[in-house]
């Protein structure tokens, strides 16, 4: 993780948390014009668009006064969505059974790109089903540099079920 990250990290996750929001991801891309993206849930995994403006109200509060970013920049605050980048242990826990794609910093026997069914957490290291496999494969979790859900049936199912538990969940919450 770069310095900037760091600094990002230390401002937006207090910010997050206190607004009751945990951060799946903050990243800086693009060059000419730079994008902030903050990708954040609710504990029960939900993110609605008031949320999001909610969070970047807070955020951009903050991020105006520190001022970590010398250039201009976009701020974009997101769900993660259905096939969600998986970048916390906990991710590959809550996702376990579903498919995902993993991208390696370095090689693991011989391949750094990995697609399979995910299988937990094993101490440090993401287990996963691959095909044709009949051990679980152990990847170390410090290992993965991008890592994300792959969209399927089971999957959008799920999520749309997570949905309506959660808007049932904030019906209730406002009444």
């Amino acid at each position: 993780m770069d310095a900037l990250t760091e600094t990002l990290l230390a401002l937006i996750e207090p910010v997050a948390d206190a607004a009751g929001f945990d951060l799946v991801r903050v990243r800086v891309s693009g060059r000419q014009k730079l994008t902030l993206q903050v990708m954040a849930e609710k504990a029960d995994g939900t993110m609605t668009a008031e949320n999001c403006a909610t969070l970047s109200r807070a955020l951009s509060e903050v991020l105006d006064e520190a001022d970590p970013i010398s250039a201009d920049y976009v701020l974009e605050v997101s769900s993660p969505g259905i096939d969600r980048p998986l970048t916390r242990q906990k991710d590959y826990d809550r996702w376990a059974g579903y498919e995902a794609k993993l991208q390696l910093r370095q090689l693991i026997e011989g391949r750094k790109r990995f697609r399979g069914v995910l299988a937990g957490i094993d101490g440090d290291n993401v287990c996963v089903d691959l095909e044709g496999e009949d051990e679980t494969t152990l990847v170390p979790f410090s290992l993965i540099e991008e890592a994300k859900l792959i969209l399927t049936d089971d999957l959008i199912r799920e999520s749309l079920k997570a949905a309506s538990a959660g808007n049932e969940n904030n019906e209730t919450e406002e009444a």
